[in-house]
C-alpha cells in the first residue's frame, strides 16, 4: 500500500517525481524519498519523514551537480521497520551503485538478511525491502548487466513486490512485479513507471501492466520479459479521464468534498447502469451462470457495503448469503450454485486477493471494484465498477455509496434474468434508486444544519455505541469504522437486540448511543434502554430523529441517505479534535499488503 513512481525522462527528473508521489500520498505518508542520476554519474537520494512536499525543498537545497531525467520515487506506509528516515525508501546497497524502491511484502526477509550479512554486506535500516539492493549488487558481480542482476535476485524472493531498480553506474533502470501492482507507459515526456495510473496520467495517454513474473527494463523504450524470456509488450490499455481533484485541497478537504459529491456520483453511476437493471441486461452482459446464492468477500467499509448488497438479495429475493472477512477466508466451504462476489474499492486488496487464490475452483467469482484494470478485475469471470470516480480520502465515502448502489442493482437484475422477480417489481425498485441522489442531497443539508452542536457535545467522549436493526445494522458498521478511522476513538456497532447480551455494559452517564432508525419499531425499546442508563442518544433516520433523513420504506438499499450524517458525524469530531481526516494515523488506502 506504498506508493512507486519512477521516470526516464527528457526533462529533470524531480519534478515528475514528486508530483506523481503527491497524487500517491494516498497510499501511505509516513515518509517519502526520491533518487535520481547525476551528471557526475553518481546518484542523489532525497528521503524525508515529512509529507511529499518536502522534498521539493531538499532537492531545491541540493548543491551537487546537475539532476538528470532518470529517477525513482516513493511513498511508504510502515510495516518492517519504525517511521524513520533511515528506513524510508528509496534503499541502496553497500556502494550506493544500485537504489531500489519497492512495494509489498517480503515474507523471506529475514532469512535473506542474515545470508547477507554473513557475506559481508552492510545493512542500514530495518526494511526487508533493503535485501533487494544487496541482492541485486551480488548479481552483479556475476553479471554487469541489470535486467539480469534483477532477474536473478527476484527468483529469490517470495512474498509479493512491485520494484524499481536503478543503477548510478549505468544509468539503467529495471522493474519487476509480482502480487502487487506496477504499470508503465510511455509518451513524447519520456517513460514512466507507477503503482497506479494517477500518478502519471498528466503525462500519457495509454498503459501496460506488469504482470506476476514480469521483469522490465525502462529504456528509451520497454523491454519486457517474463520468467527470463523475451515478451511482446502486452496490449495498451487508455489512460482513464484525469482525476478532477486539486492537489492544492487542505488536510481533511478531501473527505469533505468527497462526502459532498456522493449526490453526483451516484447520479453518474445510475445514468450508466440504471436502464440495465430492470431488464436483466446488467446481469446478463456479465455471462455469470445462475447463483442460488450469494457469497461477498471483502474487508472494512467494502464489507460493510457487500453486507447492505447480500442483504437486499436475501430480503427481495429470499435467497440465502454470508459474508466472509477476506482475511479470514481461506478453508471457507463453498456451496454449490455460490457466487461469490469479491469487492475492492483499489482492486489491489491483498487479503482479497489472496482470499481469490485460496477459493476453490469450479464457483464463479465477479469483482466489484472501482478499477476495472485492477489485479482483481484481471483475474476473476466477470468485473462491474462502482464508477465513484478517484477517491483520495483514505476513509471510503463515496466508494461504499456507489458499491451499494450498483450493488443493489446487480442483485435486481439477477432476480429479473433469472425469472425470481417480474419486470414491473423491479422498475419500482430501480425507481426507489433513482431518488437516492436527492436523498443523499437533503441528508447533507440537515446534518450540516444540526451536527455542529451535537459534534461539540460529544467531542470529549472516549468511546462511542452505534446500533441499528435490520437493514440498519450495517450502516452503524460503517458509522463506527468511520469514527474510528479518523477520530482515533473506540467505536463499536452492534444490533441493537445485543445490547441486552453484553454491550450495554459500557453505557454510563453520557455515553454518546448513535442509532440508525429506519422506522423498525423494536428500536423504541432498545433507545428507552440506553436512555435508563443515562446514555446520549443520538437518532439518525425517520422523522423526530436527532437528523432525519429520507427514507423509503421500499428502498432495496436500506437507510443508505443515513450514510450521510454518520459520515460527517465522524469528520466533523475529527476536525474538532485537530486531526487530519484525510489521512488518518496508522492508515493508508489501497491496501495491497497482507
Amino acid at each position: 500500500m506504498c506508493g512507486i513512481i519512477a521516470c526516464r525522462a527528457i526533462e529533470p527528473a524531480p519534478g515528475y517525481l514528486i508530483a506523481g508521489l503527491k497524487r500517491l500520498e494516498y497510499r501511505g505518508y509516513d515518509s517519502a524519498g526520491i533518487a535520481v542520476t547525476a551528471a557526475d554519474g553518481t546518484t542523489a537520494v532525497f528521503r524525508t519523514t515529512s509529507r511529499v512536499d518536502s522534498l521539493t525543498g531538499l532537492v531545491d537545497g541540493w548543491a551537487g551537480p546537475l539532476l538528470a531525467g532518470t529517477g525513482i520515487g516513493h511513498t511508504r506506509w510502515a510495516t518492517h521497520g519504525g517511521v524513520s528516515e533511515q528506513n524510508a525508501h528509496p534503499h541502496q546497497d553497500c556502494e550506493g551503485r544500485v537504489s531500489v524502491v519497492h512495494n509489498g511484502i517480503l515474507d523471506n526477509a529475514d532469512r535473506l538478511r542474515a545470508e547477507l550479512v554473513h557475506a559481508g554486506h552492510r545493512f542500514s535500516s530495518e526494511v526487508d525491502s533493503e535485501v533487494i539492493c544487496h541482492l541485486v549488487e551480488d548479481r552483479l558481480l556475476v553479471s554487469d548487466d541489470l535486467l539480469d542482476a534483477v532477474s536473478g535476485a527476484v527468483a529469490q524472493l517470495t512474498g509479493s513486490w512491485a520494484l524499481v531498480v536503478l543503477d548510478a553506474r549505468t544509468g539503467r533502470m529495471v522493474a519487476a512485479a509480482h502480487r502487487s501492482p506496477l504499470l508503465a507507459a510511455r509518451s513524447t515526456a519520456g517513460v514512466f513507471l507507477a503503482s497506479d495510473i494517477s500518478a502519471i496520467g498528466d503525462w500519457v495517454e495509454e498503459f501496460h501492466i506488469l504482470a506476476d513474473g514480469d521483469v522490465i527494463e525502462v529504456t528509451n523504450d520497454l523491454v519486457w520479459t517474463h520468467a527470463g524470456t523475451p515478451v511482446a509488450v502486452p496490449t495498451a490499455i487508455p489512460r482513464p479521464p484525469r482525476p478532477t481533484f486539486s492537489l492544492t485541497l487542505e488536510a481533511d478537504d478531501h473527505m469533505a468534498a468527497e462526502i459532498l459529491e456522493q449526490p453526483e456520483a451516484a447520479t453518474r453511476l445510475l445514468e450508466e447502469v440504471g436502464g440495465r437493471i430492470a431488464t436483466g441486461a446488467l446481469w446478463n452482459d456479465l455471462g455469470l451462470p445462475r447463483f442460488d446464492r450469494m457469497r461477498v468477500v471483502a474487508c472494512g467499509t467494502s464489507l460493510n457495503a457487500g453486507e447492505v448488497i447480500g442483504s437486499a438479495l436475501s430480503r427481495l429475493g429470499g435467497l440465502a448469503h454470508s459474508s466472509v472477512v477476506a482475511s479470514e477466508a481461506a478453508g471457507s466451504v463453498v456451496e454449490p450454485g455460490t457466487l461469490t462476489v469479491m469487492m475492492s474499492q483499489s482492486g489491489e486488496t491483498a487479503d482479497v486477493l489472496r482470499a481469490l487464490d485460496e477459493s476453490p475452483e469450479g464457483f464463479p467469482v465477479l469483482a466489484l471494484v472501482n478499477n476495472v484494470h485492477s489485479t482483481l478485475g484481471r483475474k476473476v469471470d466477470a468485473v462491474l465498477s462502482c464508477s465513484a470516480g478517484p477517491e483520495i480520502g483514505v476513509a471510503a465515502t463515496k466508494t461504499f455509496v456507489c458499491q451499494i448502489l450498483v450493488g443493489t442493482g446487480l442483485v435486481i437484475s439477477s432476480l429479473v434474468a433469472s425469472g425470481r422477480m417480474d419486470t414491473a417489481q423491479a422498475r419500482r425498485l430501480v425507481n426507489d434508486l433513482y431518488l437516492v441522489p436527492e436523498q443523499l442531497a437533503e441528508a447533507a443539508a440537515a446534518a450540516r444544519a444540526l451536527l455542529p452542536p451535537l459534534v461539540d457535545e460529544v467531542r470529549g467522549a472516549k468511546g462511542f455505541l452505534f446500533l441499528g436493526r435490520g437493514a440498519g445494522v450495517a450502516y452503524a458498521a460503517e458509522g463506527a469504522l468511520k469514527l474510528k478511522e479518523i477520530t482515533y476513538r473506540w467505536a463499536e456497532a452492534y444490533p441493537a437486540g445485543e445490547l441486552k447480551h453484553g454491550p450495554l455494559a459500557l453505557v454510563e452517564q453520557g455515553t454518546p448511543v448513535v442509532v440508525v432508525d429506519d422506522g423498525d419499531p423494536r428500536l423504541a425499546g432498545n433507545i428507552a434502554e440506553v436512555r435508563a442508563r443515562g446514555g446520549r442518544i443520538i437518532t439518525i433516520g425517520r422523522a423526530g430523529s436527532s437528523i432525519e433523513v429520507p427514507l423509503s420504506l421500499a428502498a432495496p438499499c436500506g437507510p443508505l441517505a443515513a450514510v450521510v450524517p454518520l459520515q460527517m458525524l465522524a469528520l466533523g469530531l475529527a476536525v474538532e479534535l485537530g486531526f487530519d481526516a484525510d489521512k488518518p494515523r496508522n492508515l493508508a488506502k489501497s491496501v495491497t499488503v497482507d
